[in-house]
């Protein structure tokens, strides 16, 4: 079992940044690949980012691909999002996924993952 503790949302003015941050717990997060989900209200859960085992290989939303960086250490257990550049539109929830693939094949799907957190409000005022 994998427990995902996300951190680091907030309130921020538009053109600002935040750094989110996914904490696993578990001796085999090394050989997880990570993804990053969002949920805004009255809308489906939708793909931001996402990350292989190794951290070689990045998969990013259209949507955020400038704005946003995926990175993952596997020393500390954990998946960084660095949200940048933010818009109205990016306010969310946001929520960090497992997937025991190092390689998720389809990672923009959110059934490929086995586990998730609770997430991490970002709101962005205009």
């Amino acid at each position: 079992q994998v427990q995902l503790v996300e951190s680091g949302g907030g309130m921020v003015q538009a053109g600002g940044s935040l750094r989110l941050s996914c904490a696993a717990s578990g001796r085999s997060f090394s050989s997880y690949s990570m993804g990053w989900f969002r949920q805004a209200p009255g809308k489906e859960r939708e793909f931001v980012a996402a990350i292989s085992s190794s951290g070689v290989i990045l998969y990013y939303a259209d949507s955020v691909k400038g704005r946003f960086t995926i990175s993952k250490d596997n020393a500390k257990n954990t998946v960084y999002l660095q949200i940048g550049l933010l818009k109205y539109e990016d306010t969310a929830l946001y929520y960090c996924a497992a997937s025991t693939a190092s390689i998720v094949r389809n990672a923009r799907n959110w059934l490929q993952y086995d586990y998730w957190g609770q997430g991490t409000q970002v709101t962005v005022s205009s």
